[in-house]
């Protein structure tokens, strides 16, 4: 649940307000689609929720796990390898247990597909297998909910299709909250629907009748 939520970012000594006051709530088993012009706010939204940004004001009420951005690449730590990098929020965020660990390294790995330089430091990595590795270690641990932001894999037409079928097989388990400008993917993957006009939120029950909204502020 988000509760009266705000967000404002100081650009040139003046204080630009985001999102106002903003509250909704997403039930158990059920995908959101996060609406809105380029610059609304979905991307800001999805990092606070995630935990990346702090709202000015605000809270975020939760009674299960909720992933980073799927497929967000900053926070690596550099002089690592691939698989500390992984140990290390495995440990953070999955388990303590050797074995556990052990497990989603595996994971990572093979998803990854980067071959040798999974044991060497991230900051050797070009963008793309940064991320591959993200988007590897994103799946490679289970949370109640995935935040997607504008989700779209790096790397070549089979990386990028196995991708698709992860992201298949999560959302029989787990909920998505989804912002993308595929609207194809918000129709297969959402039952309801968050659109951010003029730094607050209205909130669909339909996602069709959301999208014409969409589609009609944006001019289309």
């Amino acid at each position: 649940e988000v509760e009266n939520l705000s967000k404002s970012y100081v650009v040139k000594g003046k204080r630009i307000p985001i999102l106002e006051n903003i509250s909704f709530k997403v039930k158990d088993n059920e995908s959101i689609a996060l609406l809105g012009k380029n610059g609304a706010g979905k991307s800001t939204l999805i990092r606070i929720i995630g935990g990346i940004e702090i709202a000015d004001t605000g809270l975020i009420k939760k009674d299960c796990s909720i992933s980073w951005p799927v497929g967000f690449a900053i926070g690596f730590q550099g002089s690592l390898s691939g698989k500390e990098n992984a140990e290390f929020v495995a440990r953070i965020y999955h388990s303590n247990k050797k074995s556990e660990i052990e497990k989603v390294v595996r994971s990572v790995y093979e998803f990854a597909d980067i071959g040798e330089y999974f044991y060497l430091p991230v900051k050797t990595y070009s963008s793309g297998m940064k991320g591959r590795l993200s988007f590897a270690l994103s799946l490679a641990i289970d949370f109640n909910v995935y935040l997607l932001d504008e989700l779209t894999a790096t790397g070549d037409f089979a990386f990028k299709k196995k991708c698709t079928e992860a992201i298949k097989d999560l959302h029989k388990k787990s909920s998505f909250i989804i912002a993308t400008h595929d609207l194809a993917t918000l129709k297969q993957y959402c039952q309801k629907a968050l659109l951010i006009h003029n730094k607050t939120i209205i909130e669909y029950s339909d996602v069709e009748e959301a999208l014409k909204h969409h589609k009609k502020l944006l001019n289309l």
